[in-house]
């Protein structure tokens, strides 16, 4: 893409080159013509939050709003996979929902919308078809609509795309935004201070949104927490290579000896290790049928924390995720046990920030002027949906066509007292 080389005046600016900001350029640009937009970011385009995506897609969501957004992305995902001769390979072997309960109406029908879905019961025919799940395994529901892509390819095709048709990108910090009759925007550079002018401003700044809502003067209601996962090169081949995407719905406690146990629990930094954990340990093979890694993720940190300007400096980072988050698989997938008391020894531990709302949806719309937009709060789930939001956005801004929740995924919800009672009740939030 064409650095800026001097300071300029742009229609629109679009503040943040992960794949939410790629995504809303590609469709101003791509969907809807306008050719004066412009990508500011102080890092190379998705190379900070979006570099760590677990490269998952699912439609399976607790809430009809939710799967109807994400259906959208899966479909901007397949047309975009048909043209481009599925540069990013998207796969579609769905998601594999694991549970020791022998009632599962309660998740069948908490299941949101018209998506496909199968349930297998009963540990023979799981065992049958699933040899590699733990004996303990009672249900098993498989969400078809879902599978694997990768993000940094879908991204640097959009990216490919926007250079086409003479789409700019600016390498550096926004340091502030006056807004007049239109936006100011100084950008802290390596060449020194530039200066942006632009009538319409989109925030896509990922865990530093509030930064720059900020100084749009507008506090949104997100916050950022440190996730973490680990990849390993699975020498044991303890996960098949046709496995899908797999998840463990059941809460559990982690298989400490009885020493181990009475270890931690002294100590007052490390004795939640012996409560109950959440649900949502999960797993998948990666790099395809011939690769040798495989990816384990579970999000049970709940702390906030303010985003750093390099992932590295993360202060959550937590030394033990390795050995925790393999315990929690190996409690449904037992041939990774071997891992737990020899760890491997090539693998990955790396994080990023779930930037999100308390119910777990995304903001996606005018501020409060229709010159500020936001694309916020993406959580865990900003490769899937980032087609559909960016869709979404560049709709707001340029007067398109609206689905039917755009105004639950705008800051319009926030008014709407019925609906957010709803989704505080909601003990189940999509979180993954």
């Amino acid at each position: 893409m064409i650095p800026a080389n001097s300071d300029q005046d742009v229609e629109i600016a679009i503040v943040g080159a992960g794949i939410a900001g790629i995504a809303v350029a590609y469709y101003l640009c791509v969907k809807h013509k306008r050719r004066s937009v412009l990508l500011i970011d102080s890092r190379q385009p998705m190379s900070y939050t979006s570099a760590q995506s677990g490269d998952n897609y699912r439609n399976w969501w607790p809430h009809r709003t939710m799967v109807d957004f994400i259906n959208d992305s899966i479909d901007e995902m397949d047309r975009l996979a048909q043209d481009s001769n599925n540069i990013f390979h998207m796969s579609r072997a769905g998601y594999v929902l694991t549970t020791r309960q022998i009632d599962v109406a309660n998740i069948v029908d908490a299941i949101a919308g018209d998506i496909d879905v199968g349930v297998i019961n009963g540990r023979n025919a799981i065992r049958a078809q699933y040899p590699y799940l733990s004996a303990e395994i009672n249900n098993v529901i498989h969400i078809r609509r879902g599978g694997d892509i990768s993000g940094q390819q879908l991204g640097q095709y959009l990216l490919g795309k926007l250079r086409a048709v003479g789409g700019k990108r600016m390498q550096g910090q926004v340091t502030s935004i006056h807004n007049g009759a239109r936006y100011c925007l100084e950008v802290t550079t390596r060449g020194g201070v530039r200066s942006v002018d632009a009538a319409i401003v989109v925030n896509a700044a990922g865990p530093f949104v509030n930064v720059i809502s900020r100084m749009l003067g507008v506090e949104l209601p997100v916050t950022n927490i440190y996730q973490q996962k680990i990849a390993f090169e699975d020498q044991l081949k303890a996960v098949p290579r046709d496995m899908p995407f797999c998840i463990d719905l059941d809460a559990k406690q982690l298989g400490w000896t009885a020493e181990e146990k009475s270890l931690l629990a002294e100590d007052k930094e490390l004795d939640w290790l012996t409560a109950e954990l959440p649900p949502g340990t999960h797993c998948r093979p990666d790099g395809g049928p011939h690769g040798k890694w495989v990816k384990l993720g579970w999000a049970y940190n709940n702390r906030v924390s303010e985003a750093r300007d390099e992932l590295a400096d993360e202060p959550a980072i937590d030394s033990f995720f390795p050995e925790i988050v393999m315990r929690g698989a190996a409690a449904f997938i037992p041939g990774l046990l071997p891992y737990v008391a020899s760890p491997p020894v090539r693998y990955s531990h790396y994080g990023g920030y779930y930037t999100m709302t308390d119910e777990n949806w995304p903001l996606i719309g005018p501020l409060d002027n229709n010159a500020a937009f936001v694309v916020a709060a993406l959580s865990g789930f900003g490769s899937m949906a980032a087609c559909a939001a960016g869709k979404l956005c560049a709709a707001h801004i340029c007067g398109g066509d609206l689905p039917s929740y755009a105004g639950n995924l705008s800051m319009a919800r926030l008014t709407n007292k019925a609906l957010m009672v709803e989704l505080a009740a909601t003990s189940n939030k999509g979180l993954l």
